[in-house]
């Protein structure tokens, strides 16, 4: 799959108003479960299509409520919450099967003058994308990016927690596809990759997953994506995360939690070449 083929997947069909069908995977994808990543663009895309074209999208909240197949389109639903004189809110329900597989709000904002403040950060002490190898795990499934782990675990896998990311080809310049590209990626990984606490996980299912768009960029150029864990309690796990431009502008804001159930990761020598996704994940 190409950028190209990436920027092809948010092409939604209408069905009717406030109704859209999304396009089937390349039958070539190994996944047998859709990637949460990809519900939560869609969804995106969704409510993008309702609301007027100066409205960017400046945040999602949204609830993993089962998990869906890859080999089936997925049925988005638009409820046009309300359209303020700034803001849009959208409630998006993506359905398979007659059952709701994600509920997700989304608000939609009009530029605006005011003051800007960012806390800096240091892009100098991480290493450049180009100096690390591409990521073996992430060319299984999802070969339209480019994922550079910064740790890399020679042993077998686990879900990095600091990578470098983009889109392998060029995207088209329409800020929404770049937009749902970044919430696509927003998904990646986990902020307990390099944790090592006996009888937890690394990694689970998405339980749920916010996002903030702290201004616009594209998702063709370098993304550096930090994740790092708050707690894990009763078989969840909390984390947080930010995406930043190669020259340390904040893109992306998120707080996202996992399923941790013991026992649900992969076997402790799981390499990519024995099936996507990996055993018992």
């Amino acid at each position: 799959m190409s950028a190209s083929d990436l920027a092809w997947l948010f092409d939604l069909e209408e069905i009717d108003t406030d109704l859209y069908r999304s396009v089937v995977e390349p039958a070539d994808t190994p996944r047998v479960h859709l990637y949460g990543g990809l519900v939560c663009a869609w969804a995106l895309m969704a409510g993008a299509r309702t609301v007027a074209p100066d409205r960017a999208p400046h945040s999602l909240h949204g609830y993993f409520l089962r998990r869906g197949q890859a080999d089936k389109p997925v049925i988005l639903k638009v409820d046009r919450d309300r359209d303020g004189r700034s803001f849009s809110a959208r409630h998006v329900t993506a359905v398979q099967d007659g059952e709701v597989i994600l509920s997700m709000l989304a608000s939609f904002h009009a530029e605006e003058e005011g003051a800007t403040f960012e806390t800096p950060i240091r892009m100098a002490d991480l290493p450049d994308p180009e100096s690390l190898a591409p990521n073996p795990n992430r060319q299984v499934g999802f070969a339209a990016l480019d994922v550079r782990n910064i740790v890399v675990d020679d042993a077998g896998w686990r879900p990095p927690t600091r990578q470098w990311v983009k889109t392998v080809d060029r995207l088209p310049d329409d800020p929404i596809v770049h937009a749902c590209v970044i919430a696509y990626v927003s998904d990646l990984g986990s902020g307990f990759g390099e944790l090592e606490v006996e009888g937890l996980p690394k990694g689970g299912p998405t339980i749920d997953h916010a996002f903030w768009f702290n201004g616009h960029h594209r998702a063709d150029d370098w993304l550096y994506l930090d994740q790092w864990p708050i707690k894990a309690i009763a078989s969840r796990g909390l984390y947080m995360g930010a995406i930043h431009t190669r020259d340390g502008q904040l893109v992306g804001s998120l707080t996202q939690e996992a399923l941790l159930r013991p026992g649900m990761g992969p076997p402790p020598n799981w390499k990519p070449e024995d099936g996507f996704p990996p055993p018992g994940s």
